[in-house]
């Protein structure tokens, strides 16, 4: 007698990654179950949210935050035990945290995934730029990402690269003032300035609109230019899929001949339900998806679930240029500097990425100017001056894996389902370090070139969202928790769609990687469903 399943395939978890897998297979034809803890809620509704709130820099205020679906932000979440307060911002509702992403969408670069041959550190990837190539330029249109075809990405100053087989899907957006004024007087100096690809259309694309400037990526686009994974939760339902939110995955079941054979999820009516499948991708975030293999006791022969943990770890600078440059308008980062991309150096220190942060400074200068008690129509003055003379970068290094750099089910706090929050433990490298002492010589630079007074020397550590490493890609089955498919070890039929597979960190934002990925489970697993 014939198994009966649930569906050919459940996806657990509903942001961009699920998603795009989840849409990849319905549309072949296969019947997919997605499981979102969270819930499902309109962009004007976030809007309006944001709106009201009074606590406009918390990009996670606007969102959902329930007891049983909380947000990254909510005390005990996350609890730290290392060095360093890891607190990314991430979310639980369907589309995931690229609700409030600023939309960056890089490749990696050959040199990044060979990271170990080539300079004797860190990792390699177990498969090759080319082979992910294609789905780097399927996810492109899925996203539809805008991005420069001319430019060399690494820094180098050279032909375009890395190597595509088609161009982006959507033209390069004019570089805002801001954008002009650095690249005239920095670049000058031999720093290359590199547009940033970016899922945040110019023209409409997949029924979003154009941009239309309202320089409010974090925390949500008002209008839906900028991607979000809710389009692809669409998508995938439109293709057949089923959606069930409110459904919090808190075990994965082991079956028969080393496979998974159910999850089972928890409602926050406490309600449990098992659901089987011929396949399961987890596709939560890269805290939420090894907590759940942990707790599930599976894919950890290795020992190596919830280790390897990387974030780009990074500093910042702001300070006022001797000329408006008026920052504010348009898209919240348009490019960046990349002369630490990748070279030599590499065997010394971490590669880094100067971004521009392009936000409405307004807020800070003037609660700077409140703390140096100016007021009345001096502060008027003083905003408007200062406001146009605001540069911000935001600068990444490159993480290494470290087998000490963890997240565990927490053994100290529970939600409101009884399921654990996490615990995380996590140290910046001397590779890492420095680096950072060379960040501070560019920051130097920087401010002479601009004729500039520094405001904030933001260089103490701080948290970047790019979450990697906690269920590690490898070649080996001894020290990796997936093969180059996103395929656990342990199970054939549970694949890990999240950028926690990412075994080389390099300096970019790692989802375009993570969509690229997605679409390439979702492709092997079709042929065996």
């Amino acid at each position: 007698m014939a198994t009966q399943y649930d569906a050919d395939v459940i996806v657990i978890g509903s942001g961009a990654l699920g998603n795009n897998a989840a849409y990849e297979l319905a549309r072949q034809g296969k019947s997919v179950i997605i499981l979102e803890a969270g819930q499902r809620i309109p962009r004007w509704k976030i809007v309006e949210n944001f709106r009201t709130s009074s606590r406009k820099s918390n990009f996670n205020d606007p969102y959902p935050n329930t007891p049983w679906a909380p947000t990254s932000y909510q005390e005990n979440y996350i609890e730290n035990i290392g060095e360093f307060e890891l607190l990314p911002g991430m979310l639980k509702l369907v589309g995931g945290t690229t609700w409030h992403w600023a939309a960056a969408t890089w490749r990696y670069i050959p040199n990044d995934m060979k990271l170990k041959t080539l300079y004797g550190v860190g990792r390699d990837w177990p498969i090759d730029y080319d082979e992910l190539e294609p789905y780097y330029v399927r996810a492109e249109k899925a996203l539809g990402v805008a991005g420069s075809d001319t430019e060399d990405q690494s820094g180098q100053g050279g032909d375009a690269w890395p190597p595509r087989s088609e161009p982006y899907p959507v033209p390069p957006e004019a570089e805002t003032y801001y954008f002009q004024r650095l690249k005239a007087r920095i670049g000058a100096e031999g720093y290359n300035f590199i547009h940033e690809p970016n899922a945040r259309t110019n023209r409409p694309w997949d029924g979003r609109p154009a941009c239309s400037g309202n320089n409010n990526c974090m925390p949500v686009c008002p209008i839906g230019a900028m991607y979000s994974g809710d389009v692809h939760a669409r998508h995938a339902e439109n293709a057949g899929a089923r959606l069930i939110t409110d459904a919090t995955a808190y075990k994965l079941e082991k079956g028969e001949g080393g496979k998974i054979a159910a999850v089972h999820y928890r409602s926050s009516t406490g309600e449990d339900t098992r659901l089987s499948a011929k396949s399961f991708i987890v596709a939560a975030h890269g805290l939420e998806t090894p907590k759940l293999l942990l707790i599930s006791d599976v894919a950890n022969s290795s020992d190596q679930v919830g280790r390897n943990l990387m974030d780009h770890t990074g500093v910042g600078l702001q300070f006022l240029a001797d000329e408006p440059v008026w920052p504010g308008r348009g898209q919240v980062q348009q490019g960046g500097i990349f002369n630490w991309r990748d070279g030599e150096f590499r065997r010394e220190h971490a590669a880094i990425k100067h971004a521009l942060t392009n936000m409405v400074p307004n807020a800070a200068v003037t609660q700077r100017l409140l703390d140096d008690l100016i007021v009345g129509p001096e502060l008027d003055e003083r905003i408007r001056h200062d406001a146009a003379r605001w540069v911000d970068i935001s600068t990444v290094f490159e993480m290494l894996p470290h087998a000490h750099n963890t997240v565990r089910p927490s053994t100290k706090y529970k939600d409101a389902l009884g399921i654990p929050m996490l615990t995380v433990n996590y140290s910046v490298d001397d590779y890492v370090k420095a680096a950072a002492d060379v960040a501070k010589q560019d920051f130097a630079t920087f401010v002479r070139l601009m004729g500039g007074s520094v405001v904030e020397d933001n260089t103490g550590w701080q948290n970047r969202d790019h979450l990697m490493g906690s269920v590690i890609m490898g070649d080996k089955a001894e020290n990796s928790v997936v093969n180059g498919e996103c395929r656990t070890w342990d199970h054939d039929n549970l694949f890990l769609a999240t950028t926690g597979v990412i075994p080389a960190s390099g300096v970019i934002n790692p989802t375009l990687t993570g969509v690229a990925l997605s679409i390439r489970i979702a492709d092997i697993v079709a042929k065996e469903v």
